[in-house]
């Protein structure tokens, strides 16, 4: 089984959906980056675009995110966003 990210997506006045993920792919401003277990600690500024988060069953979790950025660090992935919402079901 694959190691999880402890993951938070957080817009400017409520927590939007916070879990595990094994896999969170974002549009930064550099471009797409694809977090799994073990990424080395960084700082991002976010892109108007999806944040798409693969959970532990395999299922998947996608909400939009906009004006913000994300920060990886010991497996923790937090994405704060002035707007973000969850997309679809």
């Amino acid at each position: 089984m694959a190691k999880s990210l402890s993951v938070s997506v957080v817009s400017a006045d409520h927590q939007v959906w916070t879990g595990e993920a094994t896999m969170v792919v974002a549009k930064t401003v550099e471009g797409e980056i694809g977090i799994l277990a073990g990424h080395e600690p960084m700082l991002a500024i976010l892109a108007l675009g999806d944040v798409r988060l693969t959970l532990p069953d395999g299922s998947k979790v996608v909400a939009r995110a906009e004006d913000g950025f994300l920060s990886i660090d010991n497996d923790t992935v937090t994405i704060v966003a002035r707007k973000a919402e969850l997309v679809g079901s």
